[in-house]
C-alpha cells in the first residue's frame, strides 16, 4: 500500500522563507517520487493556485503526474483553461534540501501571510500548508458544517458510497 499524508503538524518558517517538511511527510515524498534513491533528496511540487485557494498543496511527483493526466484528458476549453492555470502554471516544482527544508517563494508567503509558523495538514495523497489563523478557521468551519448534521452523527458512514462524478 502507498505510504499517505497525514495528520496536522505545526513548523516555524524563517525569515529567508525556510520550513522543514515534516519527516513523516519527507518519507510520503520519497515513495511517490519515481527517480527518488537513498542519498538523493525527493522532488515534490506546490501549487499555490487562484486567489480562492487558502492553502498551499503540495504534491508527491506521481500525484502531480496523475493530476495532469487527468488534465490531459478534459476537452479544451474555458474549464480545462482554468485548471491548468490554477494546477500547472501556478505551481513550483523544487528539491527539499539536504536538512529535510524547502524554500517558499515570496509570492507564496505573501499569498499565506506567514509570519513565523505554518500547519502542515495531511490530505492523504497531498499535503496542505496553512497560516495558523486561518487553519483554525476551517476547521472550525468544518467542524460547524459536522455540528448541524445532529449528534451522533458519523462521518464514516460515507465512506461507502460511490464517488460522484
Amino acid at each position: 500500500m502507498a505510504r499517505r499524508f497525514r495528520g496536522e503538524i505545526v513548523q516555524k518558517v524563517d525569515g529567508k522563507g525556510r520550513v522543514s517538511i515534516p519527516a513523516p511527510f519527507r518519507r510520503v515524498l520519497e515513495a511517490g517520487d519515481p527517480d527518488w534513491t537513498e542519498g538523493l533528496r525527493p522532488e515534490l511540487i506546490l501549487v499555490y493556485g487562484g486567489q480562492s485557494q487558502k492553502f498551499i498543496e503540495g504534491f508527491t511527483v506521481q500525484a502531480m503526474e496523475d493530476m495532469e493526466d487527468a488534465i490531459d484528458a478534459m476537452p479544451y476549453g474555458e474549464d480545462r483553461s482554468a485548471i491548468e492555470m490554477n494546477t500547472l502554471t501556478k505551481s513550483l516544482q523544487m528539491n527539499i534540501d539536504d536538512t529535510g527544508r524547502i524554500i517558499l517563494n515570496p509570492m507564496m508567503i505573501e499569498k499565506l501571510g506567514l509570519n513565523g509558523e505554518a500547519i502542515f495538514a495531511g490530505t492523504l495523497k497531498t499535503f496542505q500548508i496553512w497560516h495558523p489563523d486561518a487553519y483554525a478557521a476551517h476547521v472550525a468551519d468544518r467542524e460547524a458544517a459536522l455540528s448541524a448534521r445532529g449528534d451522533g452523527y458519523d462521518l464514516r458512514q460515507v465512506l461507502n458510497k460511490p464517488r460522484e462524478v
